[in-house]
């Protein structure tokens, strides 16, 4: 197989050599794979499709207005370049390109690329019983097919079930409410905006500080959020950043897209309440919150018609919940024909689920009243594989993490009808949930910073 892969490879085409291997769970066999400060990178969505991949075989960054059509072009040359000489009807055995958008596009003081798009060098997944172990490398020099071969065969032998390491888990040694203040104006500089019929909706985010004791481990990370968010998607994206690593770390309950054979998946997900005795009804009555998710769900719909496609929706929403918390949701389905990943992407991101409505105008305000750079939070995250199914996720529900320091984001969906009090409490909700669910542990002495 791999000397057949060989005589197939172009001059600049990559290899890929893969292999089943006994059923395990691959996020607790994630320390078991090389190359893991190079690069890590987790998609859970166990019980279904769970991926972990570390190292850096290609990758690519870039910033500007035109980075989704140069991205979908690296992507498309990516694959064709990618020879597999085995069967890739399981959706765990094709190799995948993996890819973080910022929100923005642009440096916003936080040094994070417009996009980052990454093959990496191995890829461990699970699906069902099914269970893959992928090796990705260009030849030449001692890399060979034989060799690669050989790696790839002492890896899967080294593999085994087990439990992950399980650290002390870190403290909370302080954190700061200084977000509460600027945010409150903001929601009302927001309302008078939306009252004067210069916008319908405008999504205002905060950002928490914490300090703790010691850095989060990833798996752990992970571990909690599979437990408290079931049915959200997990995600990692790590990558070195100078003594310490950067990571960004969630559990999205919002698909941007997902593409299947050609079949479109999309969320509308807007209005929120806590879990709760009769909430679900308030919710679901709430004028406030259905006019917000049909704000959503409707220029979800355009967006795709103007692509040329004909999406189909359900009438009214229903409720999804993610773990403390419980949303509308509609799902938009679609058949599309010859339309590329980041095409649709392009069209739909940023969604008035994280941006607002008018979009331009709605991303001008955001620049001047959130005050702090957004980096990854509200953007599109997640893979690409040979066969070009896809799924890219909202990153929302998510934390930054470098070294002692983990940054919470969450936002609000500002209408007419909304109030400070409000918005505020149901940030105040997700940053507590988030905080809970990334398993860091409250300090009896805790400092709590107000600026």
């Amino acid at each position: 197989m791999a000397q057949e892969g060989a005589r197939r490879l172009g001059d600049e085409g990559v290899l890929c050599l893969g292999v089943p291997i006994a059923p395990l769970d691959p996020l607790l066999a994630l320390h078991q794979l090389p190359q893991q400060k190079e690069f890590t990178w987790i998609w859970d969505g166990a019980p279904g499709l769970s991926l972990v991949a570390t190292g850096v075989e290609q990758s690519l960054e870039l910033r500007g207005p035109r980075r989704f059509v140069l991205a979908q072009r690296f992507i498309d040359t990516s694959l064709n370049r990618l020879v597999c000489p085995y069967g890739m009807e399981q959706a765990v055995q094709r190799p995948r390109l993996v890819l973080a958008f910022s929100f923005f596009g642009h440096a916003d003081g936080d040094g994070v690329p417009g996009v980052t798009i990454t093959l990496p060098r191995w890829q461990l997944g699970r699906h069902g019983r099914h269970c893959w172990l992928l090796h990705q490398r260009s030849l030449g020099g001692t890399v060979t097919a034989r060799s690669m071969a050989e790696a790839l065969w002492e890896q899967a032998e080294a593999l085994a079930p087990g439990q992950a390491e399980s650290p002390c888990l870190p403290t909370l040694v302080a954190s700061s409410n200084s977000w509460q203040g600027p945010f409150r104006r903001s929601v009302e500089q927001a309302l008078d905006l939306i009252d004067n019929g210069e916008l319908y909706k405008l999504v205002l985010a905060a950002q928490q500080e914490l300090l703790l004791s010691s850095p989060l481990s990833p798996v752990e990370l992970l571990r909690s959020l599979r437990h408290h968010q079931p049915g959200s998607c997990r995600f990692l994206w790590q990558t070195p950043n100078g003594q310490d690593t950067y990571t960004v770390v969630g559990a999205s309950p919002e698909r941007l897209l997902e593409l299947r054979s050609g079949h479109l998946r999309c969320d509308g997900l807007a209005g929120t309440a806590a879990v709760g005795l009769g909430q679900e009804q308030l919710l679901l009555n709430s004028s406030k919150d259905r006019h917000e998710h049909e704000l959503v769900v409707k220029a979800i719909v355009r967006s795709l018609q103007a692509q040329g496609l004909r999406p189909q929706r359900h009438r009214c929403p229903r409720l999804a919940r993610h773990g403390n918390v419980m949303h509308l949701h509609t799902l938009i389905q679609a058949t599309t024909a010859g339309h590329h990943l980041l095409e649709l992407a392009e069209a739909l991101h940023p969604t008035p689920a994280v941006a607002g409505l008018p979009r331009r105008e709605a991303l001008g305000w955001l620049r001047s009243l959130e005050g702090f750079p957004r980096g990854y939070y509200g953007a599109p995250l997640g893979w690409v594989d040979s066969c070009r199914d896809a799924d890219l996720r909202v990153a929302i529900r998510c934390g930054q993490l470098q070294g002692h320091h983990l940054r919470l984001t969450a936002g609000a969906g500002i209408v007419m009808g909304s109030s400070p009090e409000r918005e505020q409490q149901e940030v105040e909700l997700k940053l507590s949930v988030l905080q809970e669910q990334f398993a860091v542990a409250r300090n009896a002495q805790l400092i709590k910073v107000h600026q």
